[in-house]
């Protein structure tokens, strides 16, 4: 048991914690995410080719208006989704990114060659086999569509496999993983924006100036970052012709990462204040009633808050709401394409075969060999405990695009037509991948680690 957990655990537990405690352990387990993506998705599809379909179609296109008297923002409940909530899924993905960068597996040049290695083959050559089916047809501009990995499902798929996985291997797909979504964002910034509207943008600038000021000047407070960051940078962007979503990662790379007390301070100050507790300490006397107990309890909390970063802070408290709300959201929304009775015709167009192809066999190739080749040329070495069956079923499991190949989509397309036949590449591809990698990886030795 984490210390966490322990530290939630009480002697006399409310009748709501032992109802609720199943679903507190299920919502831990990485596997969790992606299998809610999964029931979303089929809830999806069966709504969309359920004799209630135009409901699907009507309700996501229902007009949402935000705003104070004429300065309003009126948008399709899809765009909102997809534009504004999509925002916060990469706030954290940047959250992520930074962090991996400062203190993970990207921190250090030599754990970072193979995740590199790793997302740059495993976006070049999937990006190449998509264009070797669609060069000069009006699919072409999906070129980026199989380059993104569904880290959710993926490590999903891991999780499940439970012991058989090494560590080093969910390090090794989280890494690159981390660089593939840098890639897929950059990628969106630069080749999927419209056309740039220049004042919008010099605001958006300016107020990245402002909040990498705030970082600078020790400004902590969440609500100096949330008004700049939303008011200023996202606010900005959807104006620009940028696309919004990119403004989260922007604001995520300028919240501070360092903590307000270091690790000794910390130390002293909880021992000071146990100190104050135990002295104070009165069986018969509630903790409620006893002021100076109830002080020291709440300059723990306060002094536990201070010890981690605000980056750290956030990605706690946006995670779950990301990996639960927002991506299934997102999910329900997109994934409901209509199945009709041409499906095998719709997913034999050059858009699906070249997504099919880039997802289960550029992921594959593209991950395994230039990783191979990093290893062969001396820049890095495998994991300990990682072998290259197992590079390879991670390979496979690249291949499940899903969510961000879905919101690339999306960008990649302005034709209905094209933007069905991707998505049932994307679905199908994934469906694919995450069963190849499955059974690849299934028969891993597992791992002892008592040992």
């Amino acid at each position: 048991m984490d210390l966490i957990e322990k530290a939630k655990e009480s002697a006399d537990e409310a009748p709501i914690e032992t109802v609720l405690s199943p679903f507190n352990r299920f919502i831990r387990y990485e596997a969790s995410s992606g299998i809610l993506l999964c029931f979303v998705t089929v809830i999806a599809l069966l709504w969309a080719n359920s004799p209630f379909s135009e409901s699907y179609s009507a309700l996501w296109q229902t007009p949402l208006v935000v705003g104070i008297g004429e300065a309003v923002l009126e948008k399709p409940l899809i765009k909102w989704i997809n534009d504004g909530l999509m925002a916060l899924f990469f706030f954290v993905v940047g959250l992520e990114i930074k962090r991996e960068i400062l203190v993970g597996e990207l921190s250090k040049p030599r754990q970072m060659v193979l995740p590199l290695a790793a997302a740059f083959g495993g976006m070049l050559v999937p990006a190449g086999l998509y264009l070797s089916f669609n060069y000069g047809h009006p699919g072409e501009t999906g070129w980026g569509i199989p380059m993104a990995t569904d880290i959710a499902f993926a490590l999903g798929i891991l999780a499940l496999l439970g012991n058989r996985i090494p560590l080093g291997l969910k390090v090794f797909l989280v890494g690159f993983t981390i660089v593939d979504d840098l890639g897929s964002i950059l990628i969106i910034a630069v080749f999927y924006s419209d056309h740039i509207v220049l004042p919008p943008l010099i605001v958006a600038g300016v107020s990245f100036l402002c909040l990498f000021g705030a970082n600078r000047l020790g400004a902590r407070h969440p609500l100096v970052y949330a008004v700049l960051g939303i008011g200023g940078v996202w606010l900005a962007f959807l104006l620009s012709g940028i696309h919004a979503t990119i403004a989260g990662v922007l604001v995520a790379l300028t919240i501070p990462a360092e903590a307000k007390i270091h690790r000794s301070e910390f130390t002293q100050k909880i021992e000071t204040f146990l100190g104050v507790f135990k002295q104070e300490d009165a069986p018969q006397t509630p903790v409620l009633s006893n002021e100076k107990q109830a002080e020291a309890a709440e300059a723990v909390k306060i002094s536990g808050e201070l010890v981690q970063s605000p980056l750290q802070r956030l990605e706690n408290i946006l995670g779950p709401w990301v990996a639960f709300m927002v991506m299934p959201l997102f999910a329900l929304a997109n994934a409901g394409i209509e199945i009709k009775g041409d499906f095998i015709e719709v997913i034999s167009q050059p858009v699906p075969i070249g997504i099919m192809a880039g997802l289960l066999l550029g992921k594959q190739i593209g991950v395994t060999f230039f990783t191979w080749i990093a290893v062969r040329m001396g820049m890095g070495t495998l994991p300990e405990g990682v072998t290259w069956r197992q590079i390879y079923g991670v390979g496979w499991l690249g291949g499940i695009g899903f969510t961000m190949s879905i919101f690339i989509t999306n960008l990649a397309f302005q034709d209905a037509n094209l933007i069905a036949a991707g998505k049932a590449g994307i679905l199908l591809a994934s469906l694919m991948a995450g069963l190849g990698g499955w059974l690849i990886l299934r028969n891993s030795k597992p791992i002892n680690y008592t040992n």
